[in-house]
């Protein structure tokens, strides 16, 4: 698949701050990136130089084909930019906000009625046309701003937190209109420092901390990389000796980690490197020993974990 947005040795510093360092990545076209770190990582710099809003101070960045640096014009042509601060127009009607905006793209008069149903329709507001801008919900507001991004039809959406502040259902429409935009063949390139959020949509994750890209990939793919071995948590009744003893013996077996005890029950993890077949023989082997088990769950690799082992907790 083309790569439609990417980044070659991205750097900006505001004097002795590094700001973004070195940065390469790579997005592919019609993909949903999330751009995952903490606050003050290098987010939003890194988008305000993809929207041409930001010089870098050295390297370059493409997206649809154009340079951030000698192409801005056609740059902003194939991109609608959300910034994670946005303003809206509180004395207009909802469907006037958008006409204006269409107005500065140079969309005909005659033509701006049905393009903005259609807008309204897309993120669910079309009952909300003739309402005032300062009447609406900030989900309904972070909706109606992801609406006036696409009145030029732009190929590529670079949306800088699209669900901040956001309560949950929010968050959750904001997530499903998403992944509709990518079904209509846009590419979307968002930032967040939640989680879930990536978790649920994302094609491509890159994981950025202190200006440098830490890595960068699909999340399996990151999984694989970073939690190569799958990891059992056992618990049992009393002593867990005996189970130690029996899994010790039993290939595949890493590392026995003790954990502290739930309730007078021991408990601990085990590393392994089986299959699924391997796992039930895992458990087979300590009930035919005789081992009281109560608890015996495989941990799910989520980007949590992946995160959290990539990153070590500092900003730039």
């Amino acid at each position: 698949m083309a790569v439609i947005i990417e980044t070659k040795g991205l750097t900006k510093h505001y004097g002795n701050i590094k700001a973004i360092q070195e940065l390469n990545l790579s997005v592919e076209e019609g993909g949903i990136y999330g751009f995952v770190g903490p606050n003050g990582a290098g987010k939003t710099t890194t988008m305000q130089i993809m929207t041409t809003l930001l010089q870098p101070t050295s390297g370059d960045a493409l997206v649809g084909g154009f340079s951030v640096t000698k192409q801005p014009r056609d740059v902003r042509r194939v991109i609608g930019y959300m910034p994670d601060f946005f303003g809206v127009y509180d004395d207009m009607k909802v469907w006037e906000y958008l006409d204006f905006f269409a107005a500065c793209y140079d969309i005909p008069e005659s033509t701006r009625p049905p393009l903005i149903r259609d807008l309204l329709d897309l993120v669910d507001l079309g009952h909300r046309a003739d309402d005032m801008v300062d009447s609406l919900s900030r989900g309904m507001k972070q909706r109606l701003c992801l609406a006036r991004t696409l009145t030029h039809d732009p190929q590529v959406l670079i949306l800088d937190e699209p669900a901040s502040g956001l309560d949950p259902r929010a968050r959750v429409e904001i997530r499903q209109l998403l992944v509709e935009l990518s079904n209509m063949g846009k590419t979307i390139f968002f930032s967040t420092h939640i989680l879930a959020d990536v978790e649920e949509v994302c094609t491509q994750v890159g994981i950025i901390e202190a200006g440098e890209l830490v890595m960068e990939g699909d999340i399996e793919e990151m999984q694989r990389r970073l939690i190569p071995n799958r990891e059992i948590l056992v618990g049992v009744l009393g002593d867990g000796q005996l189970a130690k003893d029996t899994l010790f013996g039993v290939e595949g077996v890493i590392e026995i980690e003790d954990l502290k005890p739930d309730n007078g029950r021991d408990q601990f993890h085990v590393s392994f490197t089986g299959g699924d077949e391997e796992v039930a023989h895992l458990l087979s082997r300590l009930i035919q020993a005789g081992v009281p088990v109560i608890r015996f769950a495989e941990e799910t690799r989520d980007l949590e974990s992946v995160f959290m082992r990539a990153t070590k907790g500092i900003v730039s």
